[in-house]
């Protein structure tokens, strides 16, 4: 017969359980529904600039920093516009400092080994630039057998992303690739679906695609080709091209954050459910149990009355 105090005792366990899981369902709902709203609030202006960019790019023809006065990397926006053989790759990995989000760590952690696994596979070696404190842990156990190295961590800014933080995030980057560390850069990140569902994703930030590819498409929705700068166009490449790699960064951390709280509310609903499913169970267990042992009593009672009268 199954211990009575033992099936309380869990029952109690998972009733605290399910008040953890319900807390943190409805801390990510809260959280979510905001997350939403500035991720497809930011998405018209991250179209529109790369749209802009592509088209400046396409105007402008050759670069070169003859009149430019370069402090730090990302102004060399030539260096940065580079394309040159890949021997080195640097992967951004966009995770969480928090647990209990399904299976969202994971996947971007699966997304990144496949991507080290096909550079291994040609020779190139990665860097990973990692945020969030979930995937630094996994990686840093999954890369010993390939040839890759974890070079830089950002803890702050998985929590809460800020351009001031993205800046500094880009600042690495552009140095990495201005000074030939590394040759081309990508974003293991997620794309935001909706509440129930987001895409891991490999997005390319460094080198640029060829102009060639998609020149005339561009040409077709340029309305004047004949663009006018001012200063000239070498100063406003200079900024905009940090602004451009600064903001797919920005992006793409809204658009994991988004995904994360999404899929913790998930998580914690269907945990909430199951703890919900299991006190039901050991309820039934509890009761069959505490009714075996009263009839067991009244039969234990009334075998000793008989027993007395026989006697």
């Amino acid at each position: 017969m199954t211990n009575l105090k033992d099936i309380k005792n869990r029952i109690q366990s998972v009733e605290s359980t399910k008040k953890i899981t319900r807390a943190m369902k409805m801390v990510a709902a809260a959280k979510v529904k905001k997350a939403e709203n500035t991720v497809k609030a930011s998405r018209p202006f991250t179209e529109n600039l790369n749209a802009m960019f592509k088209k400046l790019l396409y105007s402008v023809g050759d670069y070169s920093a003859a009149t430019l006065k370069i402090k730090s990397a990302v102004d060399n926006y030539p260096a940065l516009l580079s394309v040159r053989p890949v021997k080195s790759v640097g992967i951004l990995v966009n995770s969480s400092n928090k647990g209990l989000a399904g299976a969202y760590n994971a996947n971007v952690v699966r997304k990144t080994i496949k991507a080290i696994e096909e550079y291994s596979s040609q020779g190139i070696k990665t860097y990973l630039f990692v945020i969030g404190q979930k995937g630094y842990s996994a990686l840093k156990r999954k890369i010993l057998a390939y040839d890759c190295e974890i070079v830089k961590t950002y803890l702050g800014v998985a929590a809460t992303p800020t351009p001031e933080g993205v800046k500094l995030i880009t600042e690495d980057l552009a140095d990495y690739f201005v000074n030939g560390k590394i040759d081309k850069i990508e974003i293991v990140t997620t794309r935001f679906k909706n509440m129930m569902s987001y895409f891991v994703e490999d997005w390319v930030v460094l080198p640029l695609k060829k102009l060639g590819e998609d020149s005339e498409r561009l040409h077709d929705n340029i309305i004047d080709p004949l663009m006018e700068f001012e200063p000239d166009k070498h100063h406003i490449l200079q900024k905009i091209v940090p602004m451009y790699v600064t903001n797919i960064i920005y992006q793409s951390l809204l658009e994991a954050q988004a995904s994360e709280l999404a899929s913790r509310m998930t998580a914690m609903s269907a945990a909430t459910n199951n703890a919900e499913q299991m006190i039901a169970n050991l309820s039934v267990e509890y009761n069959k149990s505490r009714q075996a042992a009263i009839t067991q009593e009244i039969v234990e009672v009334v075998s000793g009355a008989n027993a007395q009268m026989g006697a």
